[in-house]
């Protein structure tokens, strides 16, 4: 099946006992086993079935069944926010003495775990600047590399070819948090990542009323994570935001398809207004990573990102002043938000340390949601008039 049809029905079968055809939410900490016996051979693995929410629920079972298929992958784990999924993969996958590398920027909240957490149990860091950087720099004990193809909030392109076959040299495993791109657009699995990963807040959910993260990758490794996630750091996620997780993404194909078409429109407008400095949109063959992600992806996001000179202080006149978008965090709603990244999302990164990522004061994301394009062009423009 296409991936249209997949996001729809993969994981879905009516429900056995009632026919109900949608996935019910089944509200229960534990389940009964009957007796002794049966309860043994389920802890020991020797039987199949439910024992307990936190290691699994029917919801969330068949919320996973349908993301492995929609990833091309053995198995998929949904857990309670993005965090709990970089959190339990590094867990699982790494030990005391182990080198992880990331390339530069990542979502702020994981250069926090990163840099201030995973450290105190031992790990040791290394940062790099690019694809390229990584190629040549990359060290021979490293043993997990993590990046974003797009990354957050500068919308540089990762080349995923590349990091792949530098990783492979040194037998180190590729994290891709793809949360930008969702596998509609870009399967890294397919390329060779080990683990893809996503905050399935964002696109995959699309209506910013939920958290959750997602993890998905070949068995071996997946049973890993999946013990660390539930069984020892315990992060589920609850069976009724993995209900709405799951009727998200069965509209995310078209989502997904008005996001780029607006973020299209809009990064035309705002690459021809005088009062922009620069934009960043890996949609315009400008983009210095344009090919590289037509090569591999099936489209370009839904994210713009630009400069406005000034810093801090002009960009909150912009921001302050726009009306259809939202000045909040997080992304992927269909609702168009707006956010200054150094200040927000990226807070937690030091001065130095965001200036080397490009993380400036004068850059402001945005999130271009599905409302019409030309409604948020005019909202930009009375926006840009105030500067």
């Amino acid at each position: 099946m296409k991936f249209r049809t997949l996001s729809i029905h993969a994981g879905q079968q009516p429900d056995p006992s009632t026919g109900a055809l949608a996935t019910p939410v089944y509200f229960t900490s534990t389940f009964s086993y009957g007796t002794a016996e049966e309860g043994q051979a389920r802890f020991s693995g020797q039987n199949p079935g439910y024992i307990y929410s936190r290691f699994a629920n029917p919801t969330t079972a068949a919320l996973e069944q349908k993301l492995a298929a929609l990833e091309g992958a053995d198995e998929a784990l949904v857990v309670a926010s993005g965090m709990a999924a970089v959190s339990a993969i590094m867990y699982a996958l790494t030990n005391a003495g182990d080198e992880v590398a990331f390339i530069d920027p990542v979502y702020g909240g994981t250069d926090a775990f990163l840099r201030n957490t995973l450290t105190r149990a031992g790990v040791t860091l290394s940062r790099y600047s690019s694809d390229k950087d990584f190629a040549e720099r990359v060290k021979p004990n490293t043993k997990v590399v993590l990046f974003e193809p797009i990354t957050n909030p500068t919308l540089k392109v990762i080349d995923t070819r590349i990091v792949v076959e530098a990783a492979r040299k040194v037998g180190a495993l590729v994290i891709c948090d793809n949360t930008f791109l969702t596998p509609y657009l870009f399967r890294p699995l397919e390329i060779g990542a080990d683990i893809v990963m996503h905050s399935g807040t964002k696109y995959l959910s699309g209506h910013g009323d939920i958290i959750a993260g997602i993890v998905a990758g070949r068995s071996e490794l997946m049973q890993k994570i999946r013990t660390v996630a539930l069984k020892h750091i315990g992060s589920p996620i609850g069976p009724q935001e993995a209900y709405l997780l799951q009727r998200g993404v069965k509209t995310l194909t078209l989502r997904m398809d008005a996001h780029i078409e607006n973020a299209r429109k809009v990064a035309d407008f705002l690459v021809a207004h005088p009062k922009v400095a620069k934009v960043y949109y890996p949609g315009h063959a400008s983009h210095p990573g344009h090919q590289a992600l037509a090569d591999t992806a099936s489209g370009f996001g839904g994210m713009v990102a630009v400069d406005i000179e000034g810093g801090f202080t002009k960009a909150s006149v912009f921001l302050n002043n726009l009306q259809l978008f939202a000045q909040a965090v997080s992304l992927g709603d269909v609702e168009s938000l707006a956010c200054h990244p150094a200040s927000t999302t990226h807070a937690a990164m030091t001065a130095e340390d965001r200036q080397r990522a490009g993380v400036t004061d004068k850059l402001v994301r945005l999130s271009i949601g599905v409302e019409d394009a030309d409604d948020l062009i005019a909202d930009l423009a009375q926006a840009l008039a105030q500067l």
